[in-house]
């Protein structure tokens, strides 16, 4: 086991009792619980509150567009087969601005982790309703109510057999330690959607409203079962499962390439002799 200290301690810009606290406690002690040396993981993020987590963790970061960050991590993974590569990014920028990436990211089947610091509301651009937001909830931009069905994150990768889907619950750490250490371990596209209250701008989904419901699946559970894994997505009201949804086993993007074709591109040395026939061409 790691030392949880070399991922580095960081003065956050997040609010008081913002969930994201709890889910960047876990995926350190995660990576430290799994021995993955911060040189050899890479934190992947767009924009937001919750996209702010490569700035407060010693390991590879980067910060893409808003909604592009899924994009940005396969690039990562597949030039640098040997990193761990997760995201970190909020509910708006992974499925909304990025409802397509997130699709495209399901269906590639990349071998990384997608950490959804679900919210249920835009908490950046303060408190405007995300597309996981319930209906007819109040929010500061829907004073009437939110009219538009919510989207069901887990629901949809589950439906688009997705190798890997879980829901998680900030508040609980320990089961979100061991649901990130499952998403890792899984071969494949993984998603962890984790509900995270957000204490300014979200006064319906607090931590006591989870708390009420939040479950965790039994070990008598079994996740290749995708027809109960549509039920237990479907779960959301005065009960919420968290745990393992579903799992399947498609081989991972790159699975169907040579071995010598799956490298670190940047331990290769550049062919001066082969890069300049190519410049010749176009001279």
């Amino acid at each position: 086991m790691g030392d949880i200290n070399e991922y580095g301690n960081y003065n956050e810009a997040w609010c008081p009792g913002c969930g994201n606290f709890d889910i960047l406690q876990a995926l350190k002690q995660t990576l430290a619980e799994l021995d993955i040396p911060p040189h050899k993981a890479a934190i992947i993020s767009g924009i937001g509150q919750a996209a702010k987590m490569p700035h407060y963790i010693t390991a590879n970061g980067f910060n893409g567009l808003h909604g592009r960050a899924l994009s940005a991590a396969q690039a990562v993974k597949i030039v640098n087969p040997e990193l761990t590569v997760l995201v970190t990014s909020g509910d708006g920028c992974t499925y909304a601005e990025g409802g397509n990436h997130f699709l495209a990211a399901i269906r590639r089947n990349v071998d990384m982790v997608a950490i959804v610091h679900d919210n249920q509301v835009y908490g950046l651009t303060k408190g405007q309703a995300s597309p996981t937001t319930q209906e007819g909830q109040i929010t500061k931009a829907q004073p009437f109510g939110v009219t538009n069905a919510p989207f069901n994150p887990v629901g949809v990768a589950v439906v688009m057999r997705a190798n890997f889907v879980a829901r998680a619950f900030s508040g609980n750490v320990p089961h979100l330690v061991e649901t990130i250490k499952a998403a890792i371990a899984h071969p494949g596209f993984a998603l962890v959607d984790v509900l995270q209250p957000c204490v300014s701008f979200n006064k319906v989904n607090t931590f006591g409203w989870y708390k009420k419901r939040c479950y965790e699946l039994g070990e008598d559970y079994d996740p290749t079962n995708r027809e109960k894994a549509i039920q237990k997505a479907d779960e959301f009201s005065d009960k919420i499962p968290i745990g393992v949804l579903y799992t399947n086993n498609r081989p991972a993007y790159g699975g169907h390439l040579p071995k010598d074709l799956t490298y670190p591109l940047g331990t290769e040395m550049v062919d001066s002799e082969a890069f300049d026939q190519v410049v010749k061409k176009y001279s």
